[in-house]
């Protein structure tokens, strides 16, 4: 699979998952779909861990700057 931006394998994982969701797919089109959308969610995967190495070390570079898990709220970062 060539390097796509990660909007656009999002985008294309999200146009998977709409038309599997349909129903309307034969199951040989379906498994090929299936097939896809993994590939696709791994490399979404690796594209975020990478941005997530890469501003961990942005981060460390300045003492004064934190790395604290993000759980998924704002208020622990106010």
């Amino acid at each position: 699979m060539a390097k796509e931006k990660f909007e656009d394998s999002l985008e294309k994982l999200e146009d998977i998952v709409k038309k599997m969701e349909a129903g309307d797919l034969p199951l040989e089109e379906a498994l090929k779909s299936f097939e896809e959308g993994i590939k696709l969610i791994r490399s979404c995967q690796a594209k975020l861990d990478e941005a997530q190495r890469r501003v961990e070390i942005l981060l460390g570079k300045d003492d004064s700057l934190q790395v604290k898990q993000w759980n998924g709220e704002d208020s622990d970062y106010q």
